[in-house]
């Protein structure tokens, strides 16, 4: 059983960093509780716990005594960075040993490959959390919140959805996670969203494309959220638009209607044209 310590930074009376309409204790903890969810939901053998799990005031040493005393492997702290500069960029205490480091560059390479930030590199520090915590220890700064560009970015939830995919991956290469048997989808499966879902992950477990899922739901975007259905198993017709077809003449054709046809195909408008690729089922 691998022993995962997840430590969302600030919380309660101390909001960390400040800027452009967001607050650092509370993108930390929505990401950190996203890792949380897909590491249990997609792994086998993994524990977890959280140094908070609400909005309250945690003490430096109360985090990383709770992670010593329950024996943690790896402590991992979620921050988000300010100071005028952009990006990305994770920390370990100076001089740890070469696993730490590889743990380091297996969860910052694998972040770094789902965000659209600038990766400012892999760092030490003589922070508390890297310091005091026994066992290896990482801390990662997942954006600057008095830059707008970034900070623009961690208010999408599709975007702190990525952020968490990165560390679960990373977290998963690092420690050889091994992912739950997927399970074997029957005809009209539905699939109801847990907390921390992704798109990426339902779609793996049955074994689909994200576009796929995406197609048999009629998504336009890859937000999902907690109690959602979706369908897993399915059949999925395409029809390619030629000269002289509208909407209600193929709603006809297939025996939907053009509301449908426009909801799976995310139009706005009744103008086609010849050669676009629509669902109709």
């Amino acid at each position: 059983m691998v022993k995962i310590f997840i430590d969302p930074g600030h919380g309660g009376s101390d909001p960390g960093a400040v800027g452009n309409g967001i607050s650092e204790k509370n993108i930390t903890l929505q990401i950190a509780n996203q890792i949380q969810q897909m590491l249990l939901n997609e792994y086998e053998n993994v524990s977890v716990r959280m140094s908070r799990t609400t909005d309250q005031t945690v003490s430096l040493n109360a985090r990383t005594s709770a992670a010593n005393s329950w024996g943690a492997d790896f402590y991992l702290s979620v921050h988000i960075n300010s100071g005028g500069g952009t990006g990305f960029e994770s920390y370990v205490y100076p001089k740890v040993n070469a696993l730490t480091k590889s743990y380091q560059h297996a969860i910052h390479e694998e972040v770094v490959k789902q965000i659209d930030y600038r990766d400012r590199g892999q760092k030490q520090a003589n922070f508390h959390v890297l310091r005091e915590s026994n066992m290896p220890a990482l801390l990662t700064e997942n954006g600057f919140v008095d830059n707008i560009s970034d900070a623009n970015k961690l208010k999408d939830p599709a975007f702190i959805n990525r952020i968490a995919r990165g560390h679960v991956n990373g977290l998963a290469r690092a420690f050889g996670l091994k992912q739950n048997a997927a399970p074997q989808p029957q005809t009209g499966d539905i699939y109801i969203v847990q907390p921390g879902d992704t798109l990426w992950g339902i779609a793996k477990k049955y074994g689909m494309t994200v576009a796929e899922l995406k197609s048999l739901n009629g998504l336009t975007s890859d937000i999902i959220h907690p109690g959602q259905q979706l369908k897993v198993s399915g059949s999925v017709t395409y029809h390619t638009v030629v000269n002289g077809d509208t909407l209600w003449g193929l709603s006809q054709k297939y025996g939907t209607t053009v509301a449908k046809l426009k909801s799976l195909n995310g139009l706005k408008s009744d103008t086609i044209y010849p050669g676009q690729k629509l669902r109709v089922k």
